[in-house]
């Protein structure tokens, strides 16, 4: 009979990519979880995992074993989160993802309270900018800013979000400031990558008006965008939580075209068809009190 010890520790290692970084994580010797390893494999009769001097690989009958080992580990471990929670203790491990700017600015400081008074709870909190998929990268939730494009997705609404055109005064200096959507077009853009095409489109009574600008930069990272906006590399729609503190200090101004647009919001979002956890639920509505409503950054 498999141990599920040995599951564990298959899971963790294929997460790792290492046996290092896995007994690193597992609080556990190297030559713990190798036996683990080779006991597993004996058990099941087959190879999981390449393993050279370099690197870690899953064998196709690893990557097969690994969807349903990743499954059984999860639901152990939120199994024993349900008793706890019963008891009303919120522990066990949480798995979220989040964009990299929104993550350092507004995030990390929101979660640490929270993990304070709930110290039984294990976050994994990865920062990354693009749009994964919760289910089959095992996160409990993404936390996330724009539009919901996946319909498999149950959200929950944690705070408002405007977005502003800003640019640099010494750009507005030089090449004038744009005061209508058409004049949009004489100037140099920049844009967020993960959001597709390099445009901007501004809700109209006659229809959505898009405008492709001219690019100066597109890039994946909003922390970025800012400071090329600072820089004078052109004119950037960001959201106020991440300009906001620019605009204060005199860094980058909002320009005022007559226009809006259209209003988007933070969101917290969990695969459908599974439960939310009690400490899941808690987080939320932790996150949406340190947000405030009207959310501190469109204040």
């Amino acid at each position: 009979m498999m141990k599920l010890e040995g599951i564990s520790t298959f899971v963790a290692v294929a997460e790792a990519g290492s046996i290092t970084e896995a007994a690193r994580r597992l609080r556990l010797s190297k030559s713990i979880v190798s036996e683990r390893l080779a006991e597993l494999e004996r058990q099941i009769g087959a190879v999981l995992l390449h393993r050279t001097t370099r690197r870690l690989s899953l064998t196709e009958d690893g990557a097969a074993f690994l969807e349903r080992a990743a499954r059984i580990t999860r639901d152990v471990e939120e199994a024993a989160a349900d008793m706890a929670e019963r008891r009303g203790m919120l522990c066990g491990p949480l798995r979220i993802s989040a964009p990299v700017t929104f993550g350092r600015m507004h995030l990390g400081p929101a979660l640490f309270p929270f993990l304070l008074a709930h110290p039984d709870i294990e976050l994994f909190l990865d920062l990354d900018d693009r749009r994964i998929d919760v289910a089959s990268n095992s996160y409990d939730a993404v936390i996330r800013h724009g539009p919901i494009a996946d319909s498999r997705l149950m959200t929950w609404r944690l705070a408002s979000s405007q977005r502003v055109l800003v640019a640099s005064p010494a750009y507005l200096e030089k090449h004038g400031t744009p005061d209508t959507i058409e004049a949009l077009y004489r100037h140099k853009g920049i844009f967020y990558a993960n959001r597709g095409a390099a445009d901007w489109s501004f809700p109209t009574n006659g229809g959505a008006a898009t405008i492709r600008a001219p690019v100066g930069l597109r890039v994946n990272n909003g922390d970025t965008m800012r400071d090329a906006g600072i820089a004078g590399i052109g004119i950037a729609l960001l959201p106020s939580f991440v300009a906001g503190e620019a605009i204060k200090a005199g860094q980058l101004r909002v320009i005022d075209i007559g226009a809006n647009v259209a209003a988007e919001f933070i969101y917290i979002a969990h695969p459908e068809g599974r439960m939310p956890s009690a400490k899941l639920r808690a987080l939320a509505d932790h996150l949406r009190k340190a947000f405030g409503s009207p959310a501190y950054w469109d204040c």
